[in-house]
């Protein structure tokens, strides 16, 4: 099958996702379109390294490698980009599972040159069975799914989401990689944004770029029982606000809230006005659906206004990754691989 070579990168950190590192290692394996090679990213945990080097002693299609850089998703997955060899590097959680079509319709993506990266779609799975009445469509982005608003079909975006993604190796060779400080650090607050920030450093350095986000590239996102209730969603759109705050000082408030605009005066309040709608039929969770949506929308802009103060005062910095050159990595286990090492590139903001 023709098309870009394409290694999957999967960041992992704990071992009580040990069956969902399995299976999502299992479901890039059934690709329709394979893989050239699959790493395990292990952040930081000298268990879970050696537990999965030895799971994976005798694959050649999975390589297994120690975070070479700080704590945190970005180091983990700029250490993938750096191992890698494949001219497209796929990003997929570990708590998700790749559809057969995943990686054929990335590569589809390619075949037009001045695209650097696409994306898919992420559908939750939740951990009841079925989505909390009061969790509005729209927040899904809270449990790190595709949300009401986004675009339908293969469209161009100003940045991809993360847990389901791909760039062409030369986006890193333009823009460096993910900015360590802004994005996930296991459990702690849960941050993000380090994708848009990438994406828009991205098309600043490359004004031709393409950006496309092609929702048959679909995943499947377990959210888990914790992040079924309110105090979850509280904590994750206040932690939003506090990254948005950041981007938006490294890129400008223009480019950084550009399609937040759009979100916060057309999408929501449609959402708004459906779960008032819904509550009026006496369809359940509309009342809780629009409350949740202003309460998002309230608690996301009060960590904004809280991280520009902190970014001003200089009270919080985050550094951009080069991407060096492939230098050998060997885990405790003697598992080997190639990674670059995490550099400063001047750029400040981010949560400390």
């Amino acid at each position: 099958m023709s098309g870009p070579d394409i290694s999957v990168v999967i960041c992992v950190y704990t071992e009580d996702r040990w069956e969902d590192i399995l299976a999502a290692v299992s479901s890039v394996r059934a690709q329709s379109y394979p893989a050239l090679e699959t790493l395990l990213v292990v952040d930081h945990n000298e268990a879970l390294l050696d537990r999965l080097t030895k799971e994976y002693k005798e694959a050649t299609d999975v390589r297994v490698l120690a975070n070479a850089g700080p704590r945190g998703l970005s180091a983990g997955r700029n250490t993938g980009i750096a191992a890698s060899y494949g001219e497209v590097i796929a990003f997929l959680d570990d708590d998700a599972v790749a559809e057969r079509d995943w990686l054929k319709h990335f590569a589809a993506g390619y075949a037009d040159p001045h695209v650097m990266a696409v994306g898919g779609r992420t559908e939750p799975i939740w951990a009841s069975g079925r989505r909390p009445d009061w969790f509005p469509e729209e927040f899904d982005w809270v449990v790190g799914c595709t949300y009401r608003g986004l675009p339908r079909g293969r469209v161009r975006v100003r940045n991809v989401l993360g847990g389901n993604a791909s760039f062409r190796r030369t986006a890193f060779d333009f823009a460096g990689g993910f900015a360590s400080g802004i994005g996930r650090d296991g459990d702690r607050l849960p941050l993000g944004c380090e994708e848009t920030e990438l994406c828009i450093r991205l098309t600043r350095a490359r004004p031709d770029a393409v950006l496309l986000i092609d929702d048959r590239a679909v995943i499947h996102h377990r959210v888990p029982g914790a992040r079924e209730h309110f105090r979850y969603f509280r904590t994750r759109t206040y932690a939003e606000g506090l990254s948005k705050a950041l981007v938006a000082r490294s890129v400008g408030a223009d480019k950084g809230l550009e399609s937040e605009r759009r979100y916060t005066t057309r999408v929501l309040p449609a959402g708004v006005a459906r779960g008032l709608r819904d509550a009026l039929l006496a369809r359940p969770g509309g009342a809780g659906r629009a409350g949740a949506i202003v309460a998002g929308v309230l608690t996301a802009a009060g960590g904004y206004v809280v991280g520009s103060v902190r970014a001003r005062r200089g009270g919080v910095t985050y550094s951009v990754a080069g991407i060096e050159e492939k230098a050998d990595i060997e885990g405790k286990a003697g598992t080997e691989g190639k990674a670059g090492t995490e550099g400063e590139a001047g750029i400040k903001g981010g949560i400390r």
